[in-house]
């Protein structure tokens, strides 16, 4: 400081305090409360507020802070990716895809200009073998936003990158965590290409990137009617598949999921991608705590692989948050939990359920006592409290049957849509790459391109396709609103566009297997609690009719039964 004069002095002195106050309040994040709306939010404002002074303030003085300070490329790469983290948890609390946006610009600045490239191997400032690591979860954090923004070419390009730095970083430092990176490697090659099950192609033979996320163009067409009075606001993703890909504690059937339940961002991408990065789009106002953008997507937890404890937090936070006219979605992929009770008769419990996580509640474990029920089964019985408001489940699952007889105590709309049993053996060796169910209702068309064995698609035949999905779509949805026989419950959720999606596609997906050769029996296709009525709606013959135009247009239709009569 000796050598500075009294507005140097001031500079440093004013960044060294926004950089510690940064730093106290990003790491009292992790502390905040997982669940709930309102703990959280003006803690938030709190550190949003702080980074984008630190921001600006370092761009304003960069050369006062470059000469007397010192400050490395690589610390305004930190702060950066700071700022990319806080907008990528943002976005997990709140659902908002335009936050990913917001993420992206700040990870893509970092790459952009090389902030964390240019470290000499004489600056003692920093362990070099520690700058590496963060510029690994840096490369790691950017992967998942890219995935999660679907900008595949980039993903690639970032995994190249990434794969060179590990090697880089392994050879120079010989760390003790090089295996976990290799892991994480692996992890991701291994979900890209589950998440590329079927390609559709343009005329030179490339992948076409397509986003399934909720938009204008696959909104299904609705007659509303005053009873769809029910909107979607709080949603439980939750992941459970022991053997199934994953990356970042997103499995693959979480990661369509959550895209199947959001609305397409507003902003392009592109052209943040060359705008200079700055948080002026922050979600808070600094006094008050108050988000100033409307909520375009309806809140969602993501749990991978929770305990019985945490699923039953989760649950108990987003029933308690529910407005008047609001509905719970709990999504559920996960194992089968299957009962040793010879003589099962109560469907709350006798029947087995779902697996969750055992590892963090070994210490109550009484797998000993064989007659006791599992502890860390979740159970269709441990839904039934929650039935006291409008609640919506899908179950991804090998035992998902189980929850096919919920009981309607309090008289509260209730639908479950779940998963077939089983899957010929022909699909079986395709679970790992996530559950086929999952995929219908994330997109209905690669699903009957799965399960017709194509996995590539030219676009123009993709499109004449996607056509004949959406006439099935509008056709299914005005049998069930006019059908004389649909369970209200499917009614009172049907005004809101996400449950209506499901929904309709949960048609799509009984409508394709039934009618396929290879799924014979009752095990090999999915249900629905209440039924929807057979001859209204899952079998009418205009459904049917035009799952058999797909296959005449996809050239696959020795594979399905070619009149209705012949099922």
């Amino acid at each position: 400081m000796a050598d500075m004069d009294e507005q140097e002095r001031k500079v440093v002195t004013e960044f060294c305090h926004l950089l510690e106050k940064s730093k106290q309040l990003f790491n009292g994040l992790r502390d905040l409360p997982q669940y709930g709306h309102k703990q959280w939010q003006a803690y938030f404002g709190r550190t949003f507020d702080i980074y984008t002074k630190l921001w600006k303030f370092q761009q304003q003085h960069r050369q006062i802070l470059d000469s007397k300070y010192g400050l490395k490329r690589w610390q305004i790469g930190e702060i950066a990716s700071k700022i990319g983290q806080l907008y990528y948890h943002y976005y997990l609390r709140t659902s908002e895809t335009n936050y990913l946006n917001e993420a992206f610009s700040f990870y893509a600045a970092i790459r952009g200009r090389a902030y964390y490239s240019r470290t000499s191997k004489d600056d003692r400032s920093v362990q070099m073998s520690d700058l590496m690591v963060k510029k690994l979860r840096y490369y790691a954090r950017f992967i998942v936003v890219c995935l999660l923004l679907k900008r595949m070419k980039l993903v690639r390009d970032l995994v190249r990158e990434l794969s060179k730095q590990i090697d880089e970083y392994t050879t120079t430092y010989e760390p003790d965590d090089q295996l976990e990176w290799s892991l994480v490697l692996g992890e991701i090659k291994s979900f890209i290409d589950a998440d590329n099950s079927v390609n559709v192609l343009d005329m030179d033979s490339n992948t076409i990137v397509l986003s399934h996320r909720l938009s204008g163009h696959n909104t299904p067409p609705l007659e509303k009617t005053p009873m769809m009075n029910l909107t979607l606001q709080e949603i439980l993703i939750v992941g459970n598949c022991n053997d199934q890909v994953k990356f970042s504690e997103l499995t693959i059937d979480m990661f369509r999921m959550l895209q199947t339940l959001e609305r397409e961002p507003q902003e392009d991408v592109t052209q943040i991608y060359d705008a200079s990065p700055a948080p002026n789009k922050i979600p808070f106002n600094g006094d008050t705590g108050g988000r100033t953008l409307k909520r375009e997507n309806p809140h969602k937890y993501l749990l991978y692989k929770p305990t019985f404890s945490q699923l039953m937090v989760f649950l108990a936070s987003g029933f308690k948050e529910l407005p008047a006219n609001g509905a719970m979605l709990l999504y559920i992929s996960a194992d089968g939990a299957f009962t040793s009770s010879k003589h099962p008769q109560d469907p709350a419990y006798d029947y087995g359920g779902v697996v969750t996580n055992s590892k963090r509640d070994s210490d109550h474990s009484n797998k000993r006592v064989m007659q006791l029920k599992d502890m860390h089964c979740f159970y269709p019985g441990d839904l039934y409290a929650f039935t006291r408001k409008p609640l919506f489940i899908v179950v991804d699952s090998d035992n998902s049957p189980v929850f096919a007889n919920m009981p309607h105590y309090f008289g509260q709309p209730l639908v479950v849509l779940m998963s077939a049993q089983d899957t010929p053996s022909t699909f079986q060796d395709q679970h790992h790459r996530g559950n086929l169910f999952t995929l219908f209702l994330h997109s209905p068309l690669m699903g009957m391109c799965l399960v017709s064995q194509i996995c590539d698609v030219p676009m123009n035949l993709w499109e004449k396709c996607q056509g004949l999905v959406d006439r099935f779509i509008a056709e299914a949805s005005r049998l069930v609103t006019r059908g004389r026989n649909v369970d209200p419950s499917f009614l009172q959720f049907f005004g809101d566009d996400f449950l209506r999606l499901l929904t309709l596609r949960f048609i799509f997906c009984s409508t394709v297997l039934r009618a396929h050769r290879a799924f014979k029996g009752r095990q090999f296709y999915p249900r629905c609690h209440p039924s929807l009525p057979e001859g209204e709606v899952l079998d009418h013959p205009s459904l049917y009719a035009i799952i058999l135009d797909l296959a005449t247009t996809l050239d696959v239709s020795h594979l399905y039964y070619d009149t209705h009569d012949l099922q």
